[in-house]
């Protein structure tokens, strides 16, 4: 109970920051919706060469995996706002509370997913008049996917941010580790496109799993094997990720 009312307090000021600057939220949608409206189309081609899917089946492929995008870099970069708390001493003032350690990082990490999923709502939205077409109960399931990724991004980023040494090696350590994960997740493109040696690779990265997953639900296969293998993977390693993360906020004072 106490882990629970810790959390909901922290949740609830990073919650309350959050809305007094709303624009964050606007930035991450610009992005992902240029890429709907102008990358998507362009797809229909590639797909299928002979043209005879619509953009409605480009947009069943194309939407989820947007929507790990969505995660890979909106929850990976989340760091950065610890950043700033660390230099203002807002964390080690946090730590001598009573407040649980763990409560510290789910907090601020269940804004994060709350902020990526508003997000995926609305790209889903906007994308409905083009022709995508999801069961609502499929469409659930798929943002519970994202909702662990989220999870599992922001807690991985909030590590990253206690370890590094100075401020400035966020941003390079971050792309590096983002740019090969969404490579391999086949986010702009299914990696059935791939050469083999590519496909292999992928199969070791928890978010190939989850967007493979994803794309299931959008395309009406809910028993895809694929589904609950990306549920499987993606709970665990969310689980090692705030094991993790929780662990550098108990032991590492900036």
């Amino acid at each position: 109970m106490k882990l629970a009312r810790d959390t909901w307090l922290v949740f609830q000021r990073q919650l309350l920051l959050m809305i007094r600057t709303p624009v964050w939220i606007a930035v991450g949608i610009i992005q992902p919706l240029f890429y709907l409206l102008l990358f998507a189309p362009l797809l229909k081609k590639i797909l299928v060469p002979n043209g005879e899917s619509s953009y409605a089946d480009t947009y069943q492929v194309y939407v989820p995996g947007l929507l790990a995008v969505l995660c890979i870099f909106g929850g990976l970069f989340t760091g950065f706002s610890l950043l700033s708390e660390l230099k203002a001493g807002i964390i080690e003032r946090s730590r001598v509370t009573p407040v649980s350690r763990l409560a510290l990082l789910l907090g601020r990490a269940l804004r994060e997913m709350v902020a990526l999923l508003v997000q995926a709502v609305l790209i889903t939205l906007i994308a409905l008049p083009f022709g995508l077409r999801v069961s609502p109960l499929n469409l659930l399931l798929a943002y519970v996917l994202l909702g662990l990724l989220a999870l599992m991004t922001s807690a991985i980023s909030y590590g990253i941010a206690l370890m590094v040494p100075a401020d400035a090696a966020m941003a390079p350590v971050v792309n590096t580790i983002a740019q090969p994960i969404a490579l391999l997740s086949g986010v702009l493109l299914p990696l059935t496109l791939a050469p083999a040696w590519q496909q292999r690779l992928a199969e070791w990265n928890p978010f190939y799993w989850a967007v493979e997953g994803m794309r299931a639900l959008f395309s009406g296969h809910p028993g895809d094997s694929v589904v609950w293998q990306g549920l499987l993977v993606v709970v665990v390693m969310t689980a090692l990720a705030v094991y993790w993360s929780a662990r550098l906020f108990s032991t590492r004072v900036r």
